[in-house]
């Protein structure tokens, strides 16, 4: 497929010519709007990432590199990375605890890319400013290459099976996002995703490991190698996105289209917006959360203000078929983020879930235990994988009582039923001022959202290291 195809109509060919042409004028406001509420949400699950001990490894790790030119790395004042390795170790904090958003088709779209985008930002010249629009112009490009990607296989569409999405669609956003920042031509742009195309892939066997999170900081951090290579004028295969040995080669059904002409350009973020997460686990639990925590409400009501724990004989939780997100019994953080049981099983206790419900004596509670030992899941054949149609129902067989149960169709946060304003920034601060000083957390909330009237993004670097707005009030300047 593709060979004999003239260049310009070439599927690549298409995609660069996007790339290379979208320009700020084509953002709408709820493409504005929705990527700013992304951007903060990722930042803020990023700063709290910083914490974790994934990331103080792959830190540790990192610090063998050095160079003249140095990117921040989130939550650190005293310690700088060149960009790539920045990227990679910012990368891995924004879905260390799997709390970053998700898309539909199924993936985690910005941690893949605004990590490379900010790394890069700060590479630039003193006398060379990206503004905030520049910014958010490169995020958008980097996330509407992803969303079409998927749309080029129906399997895409559901829950993955073999290969981790972001590690795929997440390093060609990133080489595109990078690629725009970088004002590549169209030949580089072409290069830029052919050479991300080599670097693509890892398989989902390391979910629920530590392991997980390298996917998205090498999705950043290979998109920006790649673009950076292009600009060199380094080649890869001019047809990638159009061949079967392409990027065909990660799906069996693969069915590339030409992309919108850029005359009123239609963003897919338009069209579908992200699910942003209220705890730190695998999507599909939180239907499972809601459920379990309305089956609680009700127990609770049914037994004079009291959880009857040592009554309950039976839970059924009724979910989709999804390999990797059956684990009856959890021992680490990583699999009880990946772990139906142990969400159901926590929201039935607990009433809701938190940052707090996957630490070690949370997962090893002997009441948690017992209840994990009494419960089983069904695949009903109507309830299919994909985040878009999936639902939960919790049934609870109670000794000599009526089985209590309750159904999810669309928990809070999904695009269905998103975060209202005053939630989202709850859980950002939350999330950032366990790695920030007050005046940064403001500092960053504030730049968000102004961010396309901000002359010099890199404000925003300076807020991400912890220094506070008294040191930045020559430089945040809003346009």
């Amino acid at each position: 497929m593709g060979w004999i195809l003239p260049e310009l109509k070439t599927i690549t060919g298409n995609f660069a010519n996007v790339i290379h042409g979208l320009n700020a004028n084509h953002l709408t406001d709820q493409v504005i709007q929705r990527s700013k509420r992304m951007i903060l949400d990722t930042l803020g699950v990023g700063l709290l990432g910083t914490s974790t001990e994934v990331c103080h490894k792959v830190t540790q790790y990192s610090k063998i590199y050095s160079s003249d030119i140095s990117s921040t790395i989130w939550g650190h004042l005293d310690f700088r990375l060149p960009p790539l390795y920045a990227a990679f170790v910012n990368g891995v904090a924004v879905h260390s605890m799997d709390f970053d958003d998700t898309w539909h088709p199924a993936t985690h779209p910005s941690g893949a890319v605004l990590p490379a985008v900010i790394a890069l930002s700060e590479a630039f010249p003193q006398k060379k400013k990206i503004s905030g629009l520049d910014l958010l112009l490169a995020f958008n490009v980097g996330i509407e290459v992803q969303g079409r990607l998927l749309r080029f296989s129906s399997e895409a569409r559901n829950i993955p099976k073999r290969f981790h999405p972001p590690t795929v669609v997440g390093t060609m956003g990133s080489a595109a996002a990078c690629a725009k920042l970088l004002a590549l031509d169209q030949l580089k742009c072409k290069n830029a995703l052919a050479i991300a195309a080599s670097y693509a892939g890892a398989p989902l066997a390391n979910a629920a490991t530590q392991t997980k999170p390298l996917h998205v900081g090498n999705a950043a951090k290979h998109g920006l190698e790649a673009a950076c290579l292009a600009s060199q004028g380094l080649q890869g295969n001019k047809q990638i996105l159009d061949m079967e040995s392409g990027i065909g080669a990660f799906y069996t059904d693969y069915n590339p289209q030409a992309l919108p002409t850029l005359q009123s350009y239609p963003w897919l973020l338009d069209q579908q917006d992200v699910a942003i997460k209220r705890f730190p686990a695998h999507l599909g639990t939180h239907w499972v959360a809601d459920a379990a925590s309305s089956v609680r409400r009700k127990l609770v009501e049914s037994s004079d203000n009291f959880l009857p724990l040592d009554k309950i004989e039976k839970v059924i939780l009724k979910v989709p078929e999804v390999k990797y997100v059956n684990r009856p019994s959890p021992t680490s953080e990583h699999e009880a983020r990946h772990s139906f049981q142990f969400v159901a099983c926590s929201a039935l206790l607990d009433g809701s879930m938190s940052v707090q419900s996957f630490t070690s004596e949370n997962i090893h509670r002997p009441a948690l235990q017992e209840l994990l030992s009494k419960t089983q899941l069904e695949h009903p054949p109507d309830n299919k994988p994909s985040f878009e149609s999936l639902y939960c129902e919790v049934h609870v067989t109670i000794q000599d009582g009526n089985p209590i149960s309750d159904r999810c169709d669309t928990f809070y946060g999904h695009w269905r039923k998103p975060l209202k304003k005053e939630d989202l920034e709850k859980k950002f601060q939350s999330n950032a001022s366990s790695v920030l000083p007050a005046e940064a957390t403001e500092g960053i909330l504030e730049t968000v959202y102004n961010l396309e009237k901000v002359e010099d993004c890199s404000v925003l670097s300076t807020f991400l290291s912890g220094q506070s707005a008294s040191v930045l009030s020559e430089k945040l300047r809003f346009l």
